[in-house]
């Protein structure tokens, strides 16, 4: 399988609404990261469906490698 493009060497603060879903772009190619914008489509890349337990402000993984995605886990730090 082909690598994510890394869309940034950092994560996302996003300050998200509980019960809201969001789709965290997978493929790193998405003009509106840390989510998708469809850019992924013939990549085999699918974006992630993440759904807000609560109102937060969460760190979305912008390197596209963390084994926790869509959250950053300080993968990005070894890049």
């Amino acid at each position: 399988m082909v690598e994510p493009v890394v869309a940034q060497k950092s994560p996302y603060p996003v300050d998200v609404e509980a019960g809201k879903t969001y789709f965290w772009c997978a493929c790193g190619q998405s003009a509106k990261q840390p989510f998708c914008d469809g850019s992924h489509k013939g990549s085999g890349f699918e974006p992630l469906k993440y759904q807000a337990a609560a109102a937060a402000t969460l760190y979305f993984c912008g390197c596209k490698k963390t084994a926790s995605a869509p959250l950053c886990d300080g993968t990005h730090k070894g890049l």
